[in-house]
């Protein structure tokens, strides 16, 4: 019975033609309808036109990006040309009204809530734009900075107002250009977190001046050395912290120039170029004055103008200024630096040492918030400096005879050849290297170098200097062959330099001589007789101290960087080897050519595309101005 049930059902099946299966009759029916309905659709999307591939629309900054800087620097000075030519807009508007300081604003406005608008408050605001970014064409942002902050601006089509259109308003910005902002504050009020950014609601957006270059993006920055100290400029618009030191300095100039005009010194000023190259141990520059075709020097320091100027009844006297020594240039030394020189009648070198303790201590409390500051070397190694007075002192002799082990001649022998062949047997003994010329002075100061300076991590005065060391200070009224000197080091580093000065003109005479020996036996760093300021002391310099401060080092220590280049806002570069080949300028790129202007006229030099000066027409010029 089974059997013929079984036969029953296999003699019901049906042959699945595309599968070879053997199933029932509604099963090949479904499967039939089915293969139908695909068959259908794909004769349907056959017949249908094919749709193009949607590819993602970039905006103009995104294609510019993949641009070279030269190809983008062509084609940004191609579009300025055009706006130049039809003045819409003006890309260089005479001004611009700016109401709102930026940093203000950041502080007034903090406490608006997610979502408010001061509808009612208007901002005028300049700035650099940084980043650029557009939410289809009715919404644009930017990140724009000003005074050393950032702002976000947000842009909408619908509060756009001005004469100019909206997308015109923003097609020909982009990022490094300044441009000029009239709008409201505002908070965002974005949908995927719970607080938005304080910002500017832009109501008109004016280009003030177009960048033509490329700026570095903010991800990967401005960080080549090389490149940020020739590019100063660039370094200030991408790095905070350079702004920082340069306003740091600004702040440390300040309160020095506070701290003297507060204890009745006068500020003055003092010849650059000099006749003689005095007031220091320096190898000078020399420049020509072409109408009295006589050579002169750059100044190497200040100190006996300012001399001068307390023998004329001005009893306290300082100068903020630049010296300039044609010397090597190092990690803390550059050609051309800033110092402070004050000069103080009936004062003493230990007056000095009490004020430059009360200067400097109170100077790195008001910059830093604190005596203690911390500085990193090149190395890497970190030294922890504590500014409050009192400073440690030491004697520079006493401080020697522990180093090397022996007994140094008398103060009043330290000058003599027998003390020559010492210094040069303590070199051997100490394996410490002196290049030519191996004078007294050279070689005492070698051994300090090595011994005394490389301790010297707080703020230390080294005291009892030779009076061969210091032609322009006092003899120390208690041990002879000494002068009243002291310079303070820190971080074994000098950084102030001062002394009961000479006021006996016999006695200045003297050591004016031995420095004319000296720079006979080859020490170019050695100084001249002044019988100007000689003849000066002769009409008598009262009792008087003087000091000077290296400010660059004093900027470097502060602001925790061992390269002075870092400090200084346009440092000495060697020439940049292929500087601007292959570049076009500006207007040669858009074919501007240059306008003839009186007291001009073209070079006949083979030297392409230069202009000389007409030298006939201009001295009529001057001579003209001179006597009408």
């Amino acid at each position: 019975m089974a059997d013929a049930e079984g036969a029953e059902q296999i003699v019901n099946l049906h042959l699945d033609e595309v599968t070879g299966e053997k199933v029932s009759k509604s099963e090949l029916k479904k499967r039939q309808k089915q293969r139908l309905q695909e068959e259908k659709k794909r004769d349907k999307a056959a017949a249908a036109p094919s749709k193009p591939k949607t590819e993602k629309v970039m905006s103009a900054e995104d294609e510019e990006s993949l641009l070279t800087p030269n190809q983008y620097y062509e084609i940004r000075c191609r579009k300025i040309q055009q706006l130049r030519q039809s003045k819409a807009p003006n890309p260089y508007p005479h001004k611009f009204k700016v109401t709102t300081d930026l940093r203000e604003f950041l502080k007034q406005y903090d406490s608006i809530k997610t979502g408010e608008h001061l509808k009612d408050v208007e901002v005028r605001l300049g700035g650099r734009i940084y980043t650029k970014r557009a939410s289809g064409p009715k919404l644009v942002f930017y990140d724009i900075r000003a005074e050393g902050v950032k702002v976000q601006v947000m842009c909408q089509a619908q509060e756009a107002a001005g004469e100019v259109p909206f997308e015109q308003q923003h097609e020909h910005l982009r990022r490094g250009d300044i441009i000029g902002i009239i709008g409201y504050p505002g908070r965002t009020a974005p949908r995927n977190r719970p607080e938005g950014e304080l910002s500017i609601f832009a109501k008109e957006v004016i280009l003030l001046t177009p960048c033509l270059h490329q700026i570095p993006s903010e991800h990967y920055g401005f960080k080549d050395q090389e490149q940020r100290y020739r590019q100063r400029y660039l370094d200030l618009i991408m790095n905070d912290q350079s702004r920082n030191v340069f306003l740091t300095r600004s702040k440390m100039i300040t309160y020095i120039r506070r701290y003297f005009d507060e204890k009745d010194f006068v500020e003055v000023e003092t010849p650059m170029m000099n006749a003689i190259a005095g007031g220091a141990t320096a190898k000078p520059f020399v420049t020509h004055h072409n109408d009295l075709d006589m050579n002169l020097f750059m100044r190497v320091a200040p100190e006996l103008y300012l001399k001068m100027l307390i023998v004329g009844g001005l009893e306290r006297v300082y100068e903020l200024g630049r010296q300039f020594r044609n010397e090597g240039i190092d990690l803390t030394h550059n050609p051309e630096f800033t110092t402070c020189e004050f000069y103080m009648a009936y004062a003493d070198v230990y007056d000095i040492m009490d004020i430059t303790e009360d200067l400097v201590s109170g100077l790195v409390k008001h910059v830093t918030g604190s005596y203690q500051t911390n500085f990193y070397t090149q190395t890497g190694e970190e030294y922890r400096v504590n500014w409050e007075k009192p400073w440690k002192r030491i004697d520079m002799i006493d401080a020697l005879e522990k180093a090397c082990g022996e007994k140094f001649p008398p103060g009043e022998d330290l000058h003599t050849t027998a003390t020559n062949d010492f210094l040069k047997r303590m070199l051997k003994k100490m394996n410490v290297e002196c290049t030519p010329p191996q004078t007294n002075a050279r070689m005492l100061d070698k051994l300090v170098g090595e011994f005394i300076e490389e301790t010297c991590i707080n703020p230390t005065f080294i005291t009892g200097h030779p009076q061969m060391m210091s032609p322009l200070a006092k003899y120390h009224r208690d041990r002879p062959g000494l002068c009243e000197r002291f310079e303070a080091f820190v971080c074994k580093k000098e950084i102030v330099n001062a002394y009961t000065e000479l006021n006996d003109p016999f006695d200045q005479r003297l050591r004016f001589e031995e420095q004319a020996r000296q720079k006979d036996q080859g020490d170019d760093e050695a100084q001249m007789i002044d019988e100007n300021f000689c003849t000066s002391l002769e009409f008598g310099l009262p009792p008087t101290g003087g000091w000077g401060m290296g400010i660059d080092r004093l900027v470097m220590f502060l602001t925790n960087h061992y390269s002075i280049k870092e400090v200084l806002a346009f440092p000495f570069m060697k020439d940049e080897v292929n500087q601007g080949k292959g570049k076009k300028p500006a207007a040669e790129v858009v074919g501007i050519k240059p306008e003839v202007e009186e007291g001009i006229r073209e070079s006949t030099s083979t030297a392409p595309k230069s202009m000389v000066v007409d030298h006939e027409l201009y001295s009529a010029q001057v001579e003209h101005v001179r006597h009408p």
